[in-house]
């Protein structure tokens, strides 16, 4: 017995062809819709710079040099810092050295750091030696350079004449010598440098403005 083949017509056939080609297109699409839909973990967000691993700068700056200036007073003219305090030699030092630590270098502290020249001091004449305890301290003419913690401020020099620690403490010419007259107090040259200087007293506070009377809330009675 024959069977019956059902044959479709032309038009049949090429729907269903039809049908079938737009299906899977359908079903590729969605599947690369699916797998672009999740951003892949190492992106970096539109915009936004990847990470330095270089630290960010602190913003600390190097401290200044000290400026080495002179000033003048009836016993000559002699070394001081930028902001007028007075500089001094030891005649206890020998060699470049300093003999001056412990209890005196906190009565009579070192000039230390770099420094750089104002007014008759000579630049050719600076220097600098290592301490024990490994800071640099500023020479003029080989002589290590102090400060006295006894001079009130700039334009005193208490300090001159002492013998405090067992050797004379003078103030120092430009030529680099001693000098062994009597000075109390002198005039301190005017020089941007900050040279040691004590810290200045903070300033008063500003008194309060008085409130507008448009401001919010309406003025004081």
């Amino acid at each position: 017995m024959r069977k019956s083949i059902k044959r479709m017509s032309a038009p049949a056939k090429l729907a269903t062809g039809v049908g079938g080609a737009v299906g899977v297109a359908l079903l590729a699409a969605a599947c690369s819709s699916a797998g672009s839909s999740s951003p892949a973990a190492s992106s970096t967000p539109a915009g936004a710079s990847a990470p330095s691993s270089a630290p960010a700068s602190g913003g600390a700056s190097a401290s200044g040099a000290t400026v080495i200036t002179t000033a003048s007073s009836s016993a000559g003219t002699f070394l001081t810092s930028g902001s007028g305090r007075a500089i001094y030699l030891w005649a206890k030092d020998t060699s470049g050295m300093s003999a001056c630590t412990g209890a005196c270098a906190s009565a009579w502290p070192p000039v230390t750091g770099t420094a750089t020249v104002a007014g008759s001091a000579k630049a050719s004449d600076l220097g600098t030696i290592t301490r024990s305890d490994g800071t640099k301290q500023v020479t003029y003419d080989g002589h290590p350079l102090y400060y006295f913690v006894g001079d009130s401020g700039p334009g005193t020099a208490s300090g001159q004449g002492s013998d405090n620690f067992g050797a004379k403490w003078w103030l120092v010419a430009p030529t680099g010598s001693d000098v062994t007259g009597s000075v109390s107090s002198f005039t301190a040259a005017a020089s941007s440098g900050s040279g040691g200087a004590a810290p200045a007293a903070p300033a008063a506070p500003a008194a309060p403005a008085a409130p507008s009377s448009s401001s919010a809330g309406g003025g004081w009675s």
